[in-house]
């Protein structure tokens, strides 16, 4: 009798029946390989290019039920911790598991902000960037560089070593990120104001100028802290499975968290909120609404924002953030392509071509909006990305450097090239 947590294959090539047990929804992927022609056969491979398809891990920390737009940070949904927590219990609760208690979270935050500070070298290592150079070009080269102000990280195995990396990891990005954004702008450094909330520090080193204390505005504070909270973890994404397969070989976190910040640099990803802005500005009027979206339905333009790998529904950090935008227009004034946004939002989710296709809002269609709003350029928008990931990647490579099913990545390949060949020397080469 066949177990019925398992699945049945029939290999019509050879007339052989496979039974593959199933555990959670899934089998492993290495018992294809028994299903085989001859004895020289390698066996049976899954071939899924780009990983949809594919559990890589085994994970505890974030769920996302795209079906029905449901985001859960170790089991909190994202509402709630939006609502009521900080970015710096967010990032406690990622990496331990569970929310502090009011004196674990003090520590915490006493942690952090003792660690906001950088080397004088890294600023220094900074200054060498070309002054026109791209902040998320500067991020991911000194992400990087901290690696050799940090020799011990590469203990990789102690977990002391893991947690405070995690903490300077975090403390410093911001740090970081401001001192990017300034040397685009040729504006002097700014240093941590310990005395400031991590949004609050964060303001500080972007915009103080002249004045010896700088206030940050509490709305604006408050709506940072939670977009930091709503890009702090997003399952197996690009960047957190580019820190997961880096940090697979036992690297040390600064150059995983590199080539994570690298990852996300590109427009599919970190910039997709900045490519939201530029559809926006290109649309200009709402009045040409109606021409964009027909042009979209004929495959000659690509509205921005909307559809989503995982979610086929509302991405629900969208309607937190569409909440959050009018708030912080309170006190910046109304972003004029607002009123675009939102029209074009709602002609979309009228419209069958959409819906049919599931194309919902995601977070992407109103974050940008309010980064301009808050006078930030479109440059240092995956900048920002990245300081709310942070935790993330973080309790990701944790949780794989425990797990002791992850080796070093190391995909398989389908091979469609020559054969063997023998070398021709260039003389007698047609």
């Amino acid at each position: 009798m066949t177990d019925k947590d398992s699945l049945s294959i029939t290999d019509n090539r050879t007339g052989k029946v496979y039974d593959l047990p199933i555990t959670n929804g899934t089998i492993r992927a290495a018992e294809l390989r028994q299903i085989k022609v001859h004895e020289d056969d390698f066996g049976m491979m899954a071939y899924d290019p780009a990983y949809k398809n594919t559990a890589s891990c085994k994970s505890k920390i974030t769920l996302i039920d795209g079906a029905n737009g449901i985001l859960r940070y170790r089991g909190y949904p994202i509402e709630e911790l939006a609502e009521k927590a900080s970015f710096l219990e967010v990032a406690y609760l990622l990496w331990y598991g569970e929310l502090p208690t009011q004196s674990q979270l003090d520590e915490y935050v006493h942690h952090i902000t003792y660690h906001t500070m950088v080397h004088e070298n890294v600023r220094e290592f900074m200054d060498a960037f070309r002054y026109d150079a791209h902040p998320m070009g500067i991020l991911v080269g000194t992400l990087g560089a901290l690696s050799t102000f940090y020799p011990e990280a590469k203990n990789v195995l102690d977990p002391k070593s893991r947690e405070i990396q995690m903490i300077r990891t975090i403390a410093k990005t911001p740090t970081i990120a401001a001192f990017a954004y300034r040397h685009r702008r040729g504006l002097p450094y700014i240093y941590p104001d310990n005395d400031l909330s991590y949004a609050g520090n964060f303001l500080s080193m972007l915009f103080k100028m002249t004045e010896a204390k700088y206030t940050p505005n509490p709305v604006i504070e408050k709506a940072l802290d939670v977009l930091f909270i709503l890009h702090a973890d997003h399952e197996q994404n690009c960047s957190t499975s580019a820190m997961r397969s880096v940090g697979s070989s036992r690297v040390d976190p600064y150059s995983a968290t590199a080539a994570a910040a690298a990852a996300l640099y590109g427009p599919l990803h970190g910039g997709a909120n900045e490519a939201v802005v530029r559809m926006l500005q290109e649309i200009g009027d709402v009045k040409r609404i109606p021409e964009y979206v027909q042009k979209a339905k004929n495959g000659e333009f690509r509205l921005m924002g909307f559809g989503h790998r995982v979610y086929k529904n509302y991405d629900p950090r969208a309607k937190v953030i569409k909440g959050l935008a009018y708030q912080v227009f309170e006190e910046t004034g109304k972003n004029p392509l607002i009123d675009i946004a939102v029209e074009l939002e709602k002609i979309a989710l009228d419209d069958e071509y959409f819906v049919s296709r599931k194309l919902y809002p995601n977070v992407d269609f109103y974050s940008g909006l309010i980064y301009q709003s808050m006078g930030l350029p479109m440059d240092i928008f995956p900048v920002l990305f990245a300081i709310g990931r942070m935790p993330g990647w973080m309790a990701q490579w944790e949780e794989m450097t425990n797990d002791e099913e992850q080796a070093i990545a190391r995909p398989r390949q389908i091979y469609l090239g020559y054969g063997e060949r023998h070398y021709t020397p260039i003389a007698e080469r047609g």
